[in-house]
This record gives C-alpha cells, structure tokens and sequence, in this order.
C-alpha cells in the first residue's frame, strides 16, 4: 500500500506547494477538504498507508472561522503538521490562544530556532523564513512547548511535549524558505516514517485509466493551446480513448507569434491525433470590442471558447470537454474558500449552462510536474519548456482596449522580447518572459523628431510553480537590446519600461 500525507486545505495561495514538496520526496500526498472528519480519513486508509496530516495556511482567522474541524483528528495518533493559519488551528483547538499580532509579518524574516528539536531537526540557530501572516499564537497549553521564535512572534514554531502535534508559522512549502525541504523531511521521514514509494509514473497509469474508465466509449475534444498543459492532456486522454479523443485547435487572433502554424505542423505531423484547426479571430475581436475591464475579458473569452468547443463537439458527437487546466489555475480563480485572484478562461470563466461534460486530468498538478508528466509521454522539448502562456492570449496583455492594431504591437515586441532572451541562453533560467501594453503614451523624440507614442512594459520572471515569483535581474545590455530593438521596430513605440515587482504582491501576468 503507497504511503500518504493527507493536506488540509484551509484556502491558503501555497497550499497545493505542500502537496507537490511531498511528492517531490517520493511520497504520495493528496489535498481533502478541511471539515473532513475522522470516518473520511478512515475510508482513505482503505487505499492509502495515512501516515501523517499537513494544516495548510488560509485567509481567515481561527477566532473568526465558520468552519468546521474534527478534533478527534487529534487523536487518532497520526502525526500532524500545521502551517500558518494551521499553526494558529492546533494551539487554538487545543486550548491556547489566539489574535492579532502587533505587527503583521510579510515577506522574508528571521527566525530563530530554540530547540533544534524533531520538525526543526538539523536547522541553524538562525534561518531565513517566508512569513505571511496577522495573527500570532499568543499563548500555548501547557503541554505544549515553544521551538522557535522571530523579532515580532515569540511562538514562531511549537510542538505537543508528548504526542506528535506541531506546528510552524512560516511556509517552509516556498522556495524562500532556505530550509523549508529539511522540515518536510523531518516531518515526512522521521516523524511519519514514510517509505518513498509514489512516482510521477503511478499519476500517468492512474489517470489514463480514470479517463478511460470516466470516458467509456464516447467522443471528447480537447481544448489544445499548444502549451505544455494542453498538450500534456491532450496525450494523456489519447493514450486513454485514442480516435475518439479530436484537438481543436481555435485561433483567436491573440496568439504568439507564428503560433497557429507551429500548432498546427506539430500536432499534424508528429501525432496521430484528430486535428482540427478552427479560426475565430473575427468572433473574438468583435466580443472584445470596448471591453476594458480585466475580469470583463476574461469571462467573454471564457464564454467564447466554450461556445466555440460546443458548436464542434456538436458536430462530431462528442460528450466530454477535456482541459489542461492546472492547480494554480483553480487556486487562483477562488477554488474552495482561497480569495480570488483573477479568472481564468478555463475555470472562471466557463459559463454555467455548459452543455460538455468536463474533464481536467491534470487539475491537482503544478507546472514543473506537467513538464516531467509531458517528457515521460515522450512530447517534443519545443512544447515541454515553452514559457507559460495565458488561455485569454494577448488580451490580458494589454491594459484596456483589445484592438488588431493592439494585438500586433503586443504581439511584435513580445517576440522580440523572447528572440534576445533565448540570444542571451536565458530563456531556460527563467519561468515567463513578455511585453505588455500599456494605455499611456509619453513624449520621446526619434530622428530629431517629437514623438508622442505608446508604451511597453517588460516582464521577465523566475519561479518554480508560478504561485510565488520574483523579477528576473537581467543583464542590463539584455534589457537594451530589447529597448533599442522594440522602439526601432515598432513604430508605434517610443519607450519601454523593466517591471521589477515581485510575485506577490503582483501577480506574473498584468491582469
């Protein structure tokens, strides 16, 4: 039987990071709901070796909360792990106390480790932690004990004297977190006693036997993009149905540059899969036309593709919809009880009355898995490392408006961005690069000549998993080449601009 750790999401950003650091160690980890009681848990034992519980981070106050927890989780002797909002849970249920800290930590911190004991085994006397967080455990139950603290939170990290209960106010599941693998470790490891034994293999054979089971005999169509998601998908439910399985490829006019013809000689001449290429650039303008706000353009691309997949789904009989929908799509759409970031076409945006069956075979995974998923399907390295790529395109990168002139400009200096960063051997160091369009135009003077033109803003990124980034320090005769090469060939551009925000409190994408 495959060993597991249960996560509690409590609505937190990081959430679904926990579950993919557990898997990265080997060991199989699943995300349940967070008023699962104590009989759920027991049915999952059913199928998995339960070793440990993880209490993820969320939004709200545990003074506060509405929500329901079964404390007879505490004991059922299983180890348990709270993070953030779930180290602030344990201490509260517990019998301690609870409430606003003094001042709110956010960001990169110092934390100092008492006791180098069980979870902070093998840590330094001073570690550099991700903290995110207004309310502090002011006070633990007796029977609890004080590991480690910071400048403004004296119980930063705790655990139960006898039993197997701690808890950790920082996320150790962020890159940030130097040491935040080694406390997984000591979680996993030598307080669960968990056996490495869950493979990105096992997630292959399970899914394409749900899909083939889940699908039967019918038809489906599969949303394909061309990015490493759909692709991805559109494999996996190909292994699992074969020709009843048809990509619909839609240009929506807001594509990359070159992308419908690289699309389209990929999935035609390397695959045997039911290509069909559909183009609705018209459609898409015309819905876009005055549209300005964000969200607004997001839901009528949703709408549009829907509409779109129906009326060819109709056509060839098909029953299912199948997606390449990953996990921080959904998190970021408000999944649960996670605040809302930003819809997105494929789960915000999709209308209610849909009338397909939908499918999304790789909803519960992050990018980097995609990717060791899509290599061991044996796709093309050209599709596994492509940069991230929005479903509402180009739209959502231009701020305002969505005009062909628009799209073109966006367009042109988006691939001079991505031509100067693969010129440099970048473009594998770093998760997204693109331009943006700003709706503000500035005085600059080309040819001894006033100009009065648009500008462009460049956005280049590092991360893991797109759920946490940070701005990209790129060398500076990089970025001038960009600049000189963008202003020269477009003409419509005179300035251009390096965004140095990091992820959060921005997100990667400008809206």
């Amino acid at each position: 039987m495959i060993d597991c750790i249960l996560v509690l999401d409590f609505g937190g950003q990081y959430c679904h990071l926990i579950a993919r650091k557990i898997r990265e160690l080997g060991v199989y980890s699943e995300i349940v709901h967070p008023e699962i009681t104590v009989n759920e848990i027991e049915e999952y034992k059913k199928r998995y070796d339960v070793k440990g519980i993880i209490i993820s981070g969320g939004p709200r106050s545990v003074y506060r909360d509405d929500l329901k927890f079964d404390r007879n989780i505490l004991n059922l002797g299983i180890p348990i792990l709270g993070i953030c909002y779930g180290h602030q849970l344990l201490a509260y249920i517990s019998g301690g106390k609870v409430g606003p800290g003094k001042r709110k930590e956010f960001g990169i911190t110092r934390a100092y480790i008492d006791k180098p004991e069980k979870i902070l085994r093998g840590l330094n006397k001073e570690e550099e932690v991700w903290m995110s967080h207004s309310d502090i455990v002011v006070e633990l139950p007796q029977e609890y004990e004080i590991l480690a603290h910071t400048k403004n939170t004296e119980i930063a990290a705790f655990m139960h004297k006898e039993g197997k209960i701690y808890g950790v106010q920082w996320h150790p599941e962020v890159i940030h977190t130097k040491n935040g693998k080694k406390i997984f470790e000591n979680f996993i490891f030598e307080i669960c006693n968990c056996k490495q034994n869950w493979r990105i293999k096992d997630f292959i054979e399970e899914t394409v036997r749900e899909l083939r089971n889940g699908i039967g005999g019918e038809k489906a169509i599969i949303a394909l993009s061309g990015g490493v998601d759909s692709s991805t998908a559109a494999i996996l439910t190909y292994k699992a149905i074969g020709k009843n399985l048809y990509a619909i490829f839609v240009d929506t006019g807001l594509m990359r540059k070159n992308e419908p013809e690289l699309i389209r000689k990929i999935f035609t001449e390397k695959f045997d899969i039911n290509f069909i290429f559909v183009d609705a650039r018209d459609e898409f303008f015309r819905a876009l036309r005055g549209i300005k706000d964000p969200e607004e353009k997001r839901r009528i691309i949703g709408e549009k593709f829907i509409r779109i997949f129906e009326r060819e789904a109709k056509r060839i009989k098909a029953k299912f919809l199948v997606q390449g929908t990953i996990y921080p799509d959904r998190i970021e759409s408000g999944i649960r009880i996670a605040d809302k970031i930003k819809s997105h076409h494929n789960v915000g945006g999709l209308p209610h009355d849909l009338k397909l069956d939908l499918v999304e075979p790789l909803q519960d995974l992050y990018k980097d898995e995609v990717r060791e998923v899509a290599k061991k399907l044996g796709l093309p390295d050209e599709i596994v490392y492509r940069h991230p790529f929005p479903g509402p395109g180009l739209a959502i990168r231009i701020v305002g408006e969505v005009t062909p002139e628009s799209v073109e400009i966006v367009r042109e200096a988006n691939a001079i961005v991505e031509e100067e960063i693969k010129r440099a051997n970048l473009y594998m160091d770093v998760w997204q690069c693109f331009a943006v369009l700003l709706p503000v135009r500035s005085v600059g003077v080309q040819g001894d000549v006033r100009t009065y033109k648009r500008t462009i803003a460049i956005r280049i990124v590092q991360s893991q998993d797109g759920m946490t980034a940070n701005f990209a320090r790129i060398p500076y005769d990089v970025l001038e080449r960009i600049s000189t090469r963008i202003t020269n060939e477009i003409s419509q551009v005179n300035r251009v601009v390096y965004d140095i925000t990091h992820k959060p409190p921005a997100t990667i994408e400008w809206e």
